[in-house]
């Protein structure tokens, strides 16, 4: 934990006098290839990894397959996505998905409302990250470290260097996060089918034999996460990681729209990472059975805690509780930032003193992350219920952004009116109990109203007068931005990263 207070301290020296809130929320944009990389990837590996995904292989088995099939799938989006946001962003200088709406529009008071309804979405996450970390450090600890102490050391971690360094912190500590992370998952990914069954041969006949139903949609238990299920949700969430706020803080934080191809192409590699946790859970069905309800997202650190030596069990236990800091520390960053440019930066004494948008962004860090510290100890269901919302409500927002910085003809109401019907629907099928409605993931069901809606409203409703051209509005290409660097070769270019010759 010190170390990780260091390096995210250390990260502002030599930014200290560039007090600006871009610098600060997207790191002056000037992140290369590895630090986009492993702070991407650090967003996409968080304590559900260790937790979760093993849970989910105990209690399901092959329906958590849906993890890595929507990160895949979403980072070919984010290919072309990615670098369109960025190059929109860096054009108008806007550091937020919310400023984009705003500009998009037309309309502040639009990015207000964006930028309030996914902090509803993203305090679940914050909260969900300090009751990982709590969970991962109590248990390697063997209880000496209750889980309220653990709780307000990650909150106390991650605000510190968050409020001092920004994006720019997060990413070198990501860097710490993923050498651990790689090691201890390679590590395990060895030694338990070779300490528990002699090798992955014997564990999967074992599985096979003993266990079929975990091999199969729709997993052990009747969970009713049956094949159409894994595609509508797997389509959902991929679309939704690109537009996600800390994902695109990510896209803005890169020094150039080649970084982030080169980073899309990368990512995946990560992935593979996941098939550890996921089997690891399925193999614990075998060495600690009868785990239930919350108890089985210790399927994973019931087999390091019980087979190797404390020390060991104290490194793992520092990479999966770095994997709640670093997605935490870019949650608050992004609360902080739409706040500090979309909500109160709307006011006239801000508007114009950037430096004062930056203090206000970490007065909102501050708060953010205390509203959720303080949930975690005193309502703790609260924040986990409004979770079971939070990616599909924030679908709802696909049409808004990413339909509108291509089609000029989506309007500010046909927008508006999508989300709201799509909002709507999701929270009551969720809420209700009817997710997934007839085998298909409520919040796909919500987007196809979302976007019927959008366009009806579009075409037949009132058409609001905008005098802007199109490039004005619209996403470009970022191969003929006119702030790309040129090829140093002028017998060859490059559009949308792909190499050609003049003569082609």
């Amino acid at each position: 934990m010190v170390l990780t207070v260091a390096l995210g301290l250390l990260a502002v020296r030599g930014h200290g006098r560039t007090t600006g809130l871009a610098e600060w929320s997207v790191g002056g944009r000037s992140l290369g290839t590895v630090f986009i990389w492993v702070l991407m990837a650090g967003e996409g590996y968080t304590s559900f990894s260790y937790l979760g995904a093993a849970g989910w292989g105990y209690n399901y088995g092959a329906p958590v397959l849906y993890v890595i099939a929507y990160m895949s799938c979403g980072y070919a989006i984010g290919y072309v996505v990615g670098p369109m946001l960025w190059s929109y962003a860096r054009r108008h200088g806007l550091v937020t998905i919310t400023d984009m709406v705003a500009h998009r529009y037309g309309r502040p008071w639009l990015g207000t409302a964006v930028a309030i309804l996914a902090t509803v979405c993203l305090l679940p996450y914050i909260q969900l990250q300090i009751t990982g970390m709590g969970v991962v450090v109590s248990t390697i600890s063997y209880g000496a470290i209750s889980l309220n102490w653990a709780y307000f050391i990650a909150f106390a971690v991650t605000t510190g260097f968050v409020v001092v360094s920004g994006l720019r912190g997060s990413a070198w500590v990501s860097v710490l996060k993923d050498v651990l992370v790689i090691a201890t998952l390679g590590f395990l990914a060895v030694y338990v089918p070779l300490h528990y069954f002699d090798g992955y041969g014997p564990f999967l006949d074992r599985i096979v034999a003993e266990k079929p139903d975990w091999l199969t949609f729709t997993g052990h238990g009747g969970s009713g996460l049956g094949g159409s299920w894994f595609v509508t949700t797997s389509f959902l969430n991929s679309l939704t990681v690109v537009i996600f706020p800390t994902t695109v803080a990510g896209y803005l934080g890169a020094r150039s729209a080649d970084a982030l191809r080169r980073n899309a192409m990368l990512l995946p590699f990560y992935n593979v990472l996941l098939f550890v946790p996921m089997l690891l859970g399925m193999a614990a069905l075998f060495v600690v059975p009868g785990l239930t309800g919350p108890g089985s997202n210790l399927a994973l650190f019931k087999l390091v805690v019980d087979s190797l030596p404390a020390w060991a069990v104290g490194v793992i236990g520092v990479a999966a509780a770095l994997s709640s800091i670093v997605p935490m520390a870019v949650f608050m960053l992004v609360i902080g930032t739409m706040w500090g440019k979309s909500v109160l930066g709307t006011i006239p004494r801000l508007r114009e003193r950037p430096d004062r948008q930056k203090t206000a962004a970490q007065l909102v860090v501050v708060a953010a992350g205390t509203l959720a510290l303080v949930l975690t100890y005193t309502e703790p269901n609260t924040l986990v219920r409004l979770s079971l919302i939070s990616y599909e409500g924030m679908a709802q927002l696909v049409p808004m952004i990413l339909l509108g910085l291509v089609w000029r003809r989506l309007t500010l109401w046909g927008a508006v009116s999508g989300l709201a019907a799509g909002g709507a629907l999701v929270c009551g099928l969720v809420f209700t109990e009817n997710d997934p409605v007839w085998g298909v993931n409520a919040g796909a069901v919500a987007l196809a109203v979302n976007v019927l809606v959008a366009l009806a409203v579009s075409w037949w409703g009132p058409a609001p007068a905008d005098p802007r051209p199109d490039e004005e509005v619209l996403a470009s290409d970022p191969g003929r931005d006119p702030d790309r660097r040129r090829d140093p070769d002028p017998g060859r270019g490059v559009v949308s990263g792909a190499v050609y010759h003049r003569n082609d």
